[in-house]
């Protein structure tokens, strides 16, 4: 997870805990979490990156909207992320 950008771990993690969330629903999410607007031009660049690292699948939900699912890799990587914050962090 180390190559990846805070905004990028953010989208892994909030696809990771929707059920094929598409573009709009993570925009919705993320934007609820920055409390400010995220602009086309800054999410689905950075979607793409999570896509082609093989960390999400896209999909297509119909001729206008992808979804977007975690793999297992994904999955993995956010588990080994955890681990290693609850070193530092246990509340």
């Amino acid at each position: 997870m180390d190559d990846l950008t805070g905004f990028q771990r953010d989208l892994l993690y909030v696809i990771a805990g929707k059920e094929q969330p598409s573009g709009q629903d993570v925009k919705e999410e993320v934007e609820q979490y920055y409390s400010n607007e995220i602009n086309h031009g800054r999410l689905y660049p950075n979607l793409d990156t999570v896509v082609n690292k093989e960390l999400v699948e896209k999909g297509q939900l119909d001729r206008r909207t992808n979804y977007y699912d975690i793999t297992d890799e994904g999955e993995e990587l956010i588990e080994d992320r955890r681990e290693w914050e609850e070193q530092y962090v246990d509340f």
